[in-house]
């Protein structure tokens, strides 16, 4: 029931969102504006996708056991949990179900450093999913247990034993594919800014959003802050053109540049909607036309 809901591309972006969270967090920079300057370069996550073995891998910083107890691996959130300022917090699905729905035999380890007293600390969880749903006492638990400290601190999260849904998908060329692509979109801020992600050795290179701009022609830019529910949200409006108008008026006239085209929106520096040209971002809707080339 946990996984029924979430897709696979889900689960493994929702775990590239905690390695991300980390990496920011080690920055120390909580928020990301087209503006910023923050410096994402010495950070990587490890992608291996195979139909005899899932991994993501990153030298973020690790996760904290505290984390692992109180958060990570416990069912359900604190009522005093406050939101991290650090998480671009998309997906929301959590380790835990993430790790579900690729495989059946799954472990995770952590390396991190006490801020306190600045030694470097190791633990790993492991969980066979046919073991740990036999076991019907209350509350619901996973071990942690020591382990060797990992060369980077950072978190690994493995799948030897996978789901046949993840098996079959990282089995076809297209699935793979298109995580690529959408790895590339809904990160590209953050991999323009040096963080380096890879999907079975090959490095995955942001998507280029630009607009043209000369002498003449400059993009509108607005910026302004909205108060939702006592909190500041501040917002960015950036609109121009990709690509000079078509040559030739003919409708049937079009390229793959129409990809690209439509409204991109980023939240804490996610790409959560890419080349929209749907109501959703208000085309064709009442006093607006539906988008055209």
């Amino acid at each position: 029931m946990i996984t029924r809901d979430i897709t696979l591309q889900d689960a493994v972006l929702d775990l590239i969102d905690n390695s991300v969270d980390s990496a920011w967090r080690r920055a120390g920079s909580p928020h990301m504006d087209l503006d910023d300057g923050a410096d994402l370069s010495p950070f990587a996550i490890s992608i291996v996708a195979t139909p005899e073995r899932f991994a993501i891998a990153d030298n973020c910083g690790g996760m904290t056991l505290r984390e692992a107890r109180d958060y990570a691996f416990s069912f359900g959130r604190p009522g005093s949990e406050a939101h991290s300022e650090y998480s671009i917090g998309v997906y929301g699905i959590g380790m835990k179900r993430a790790a579900f729905k690729l495989g059946e035999r799954i472990f995770v380890r952590s390396t991190y450093r006490d801020d306190s007293d600045a030694t470097r600390h190791a633990f790993m969880v492991p969980i066979v999913v046919t073991d740990w749903l036999k076991d019907e006492a209350l509350p619901w638990t996973f071990a942690i247990v020591p382990t060797e400290l990992r060369e980077e601190n950072g978190v690994e999260v493995a799948a030897t034993t996978l789901t046949s849904s993840a098996k079959a998908a990282f089995r076809n060329p297209t699935f793979l594919k298109n995580l690529r692509r959408m790895i590339a979109r809904d990160y590209t801020l953050h991999l323009g800014r040096g963080l380096r992600i890879t999907i079975n050795g090959e490095a995955v290179d942001g998507a280029q959003l630009e607009l043209l701009q000369n002498e003449q022609y400059v993009p509108m830019r607005v910026h302004y802050t909205e108060e939702v529910d006592a909190e500041t949200v501040d917002v960015e409006i950036i609109a121009g053109m990709a690509a000079p108008p078509p040559e030739d008026p003919d409708p049937e006239d079009t390229d793959d540049r129409e990809k690209r085209f439509g409204w991109y929106v980023a939240c804490n520096g996610r790409i959560v909607l890419a080349a929209d040209k749907t109501t959703v971002s208000g085309w064709g809707t009442s006093g607006w036309p539906i988008w055209h080339p």
